[in-house]
């Protein structure tokens, strides 16, 4: 029998498979005085270096640069998210400017090519709602609702994918577990109140999307940290990673399936527009996390570490997104794959500033999803945190996740290889041999391993 070269093997993606990056609106806008992060950024310590968002890529007055760069490589598709604090300035007092620059935003993506996927929350909140008590008060779900639906009449001729909430429980973790994040809270209560509020929040936001556009197609983007015993044979390592994998994904995906509410956020309530209400998840994977049973509760009696001889990223010594576990990506794809639900990788990437990683982690990953397509998961796009440098929260610019290199003081653009090569296999629609050997030759036994 003859074998196929291996130069013209290839994993190829489903038709249609959507190709993108993502972003949110206070990383990559700019001067988003309005909101909770941006008086959080003032206050010296908070930030790495006491950097500032600033500018960030100037998208509130040009984000054209950007979509320009992306039609250039043959991006059919970017994740964006929309401002509250711009939209809804003071509390029911909406900002017709505001959605008018989104809306010129939307549609230079699309006259360019670019579908559009809109998140709705990601991190910020205005000002005013912050001195209400923010996500800790129950009146927020009504608020968001109100936002939501101003926001989606507004919008919904040139978006069709819309993203609820991004992240509630990194949300919740570093603002009332961790308390690193505004508020700077350590309050199980509060954690409790918050992400019961999101969680109504999403029901009553998934509803009034499809009560203002019938025909959209409306889920969230969930992170998932694939949590795995430290050591499998023990059962108190086993169940540390359980308990976490509970309450960071279970609760809440659980929940928007058949409408329940699980301790600790309640006993088995049953709330009627929490049920089915995701038409797709949304995956933010970048890493896994190893546990080890402690006594501590406030860490849910599991400590988190790393493989120590584990391959890190460029933050491994802040402790972020730092160890290589592709695995992890078609595991958890497959696992939520059980519900019957279409799956977009909403993020996936890695803090790499010079650009000696990326290629290698990036093609990794594509090629576990790859694995999971192949075994029946119905995954339809992948998204690419991010498309140009931006500011990473309590991080800075300290970290560098952009396909595009971004000197955020004079907001000079070069794009780094990784872009080429993600171009290069948006453009095929799949991952070639060609392309591996030119990138990551150390993978290609792991890619097209030899009959």
């Amino acid at each position: 029998m003859n074998q196929e070269p291996q130069e013209q093997k290839k994993l190829q993606f489903p038709a249609g498979f959507l190709w993108g990056t993502a972003t949110s609106s206070h990383q990559v806008e700019g001067d988003n005085r309005n909101n909770q992060w941006w008086e959080f950024e003032q206050q010296p310590g908070h930030i790495w270096r006491d950097e500032r968002s600033g500018l960030a890529c100037d998208w509130w007055r040009n984000a054209e640069v950007d979509f320009d760069l992306m039609q250039q490589f043959g991006l059919p598709a970017h994740r964006m998210s929309v401002e509250w604090s711009r939209i809804e300035p003071e509390p029911g007092q909406f900002d017709h400017t505001a959605i008018d620059r989104y809306r010129a935003m939307l549609d230079g993506m699309r006259r360019r090519g670019i579908r559009p996927m809109v998140t709705l929350h990601h991190f910020t909140n205005p000002l005013w709602l912050e001195r209400m008590g923010g996500w800790e008060n129950p009146v927020v779900v009504t608020r968001f609702q109100n936002y939501v639906r101003y926001t989606v009449r507004a919008l919904s001729d040139l978006c069709d994918m819309w993203i609820t909430i991004n992240e509630p429980l990194v949300y919740v973790a570093q603002g009332w577990v961790r308390g690193i994040w505004p508020p700077m809270k350590v309050s199980p209560m509060g954690t409790v109140r918050v992400f019961r509020n999101m969680l109504l929040a999403h029901g009553v936001a998934y509803q009034t999307i499809h009560t203002c556009a019938p025909d959209a197609q409306v889920g969230y983007a969930m992170p998932v940290r694939v949590f795995q015993p430290s050591n499998p044979a023990r059962w108190l390592d086993r169940k540390a990673a359980n308990l976490k994998r509970y309450l960071g994904e279970h609760i809440w995906i659980m929940a928007t399936v058949d409408g329940k509410l699980r301790p600790p956020l309640g006993v088995n309530e049953y709330n009627h527009a929490l049920a089915n209400s995701a038409d797709f998840f949304g995956i933010n994977y970048y890493t896994r996390d190893l546990v080890r049973f402690h006594l501590d509760p406030r860490r849910l009696f599991g400590e988190e570490h790393y493989h120590p001889q584990g391959e890190y990223s460029d933050s491994g010594w802040r402790g972020i997104y730092s160890e290589y576990a592709p695995q992890g990506l078609n595991q958890i794809v497959r696992e939520v794959s059980v519900f019957g639900k279409p799956i977009y990788i909403t993020e996936n990437g890695l803090p790499d500033h010079d650009d000696d990683q990326r290629p290698r982690w990036l093609l990794g990953h594509l090629h576990a999803l790859h694995q999971a397509i192949q075994s029946g998961c119905d995954v339809r796009g992948f998204y690419h945190w991010t498309f140009t440098d931006n500011f990473e929260w309590s991080e800075g610019w300290g970290l560098r996740f952009g396909l595009v290199e971004l000197d955020p003081a004079t907001q000079e653009r070069r794009p780094r290889p990784s872009a080429a090569m993600f171009g290069d296999i948006v453009r095929d629609n799949g991952i070639s041999a060609t392309l591996v050997r030119q990138y990551a030759p150390s993978l290609l036994p792991v890619l097209f391993p030899p009959a």
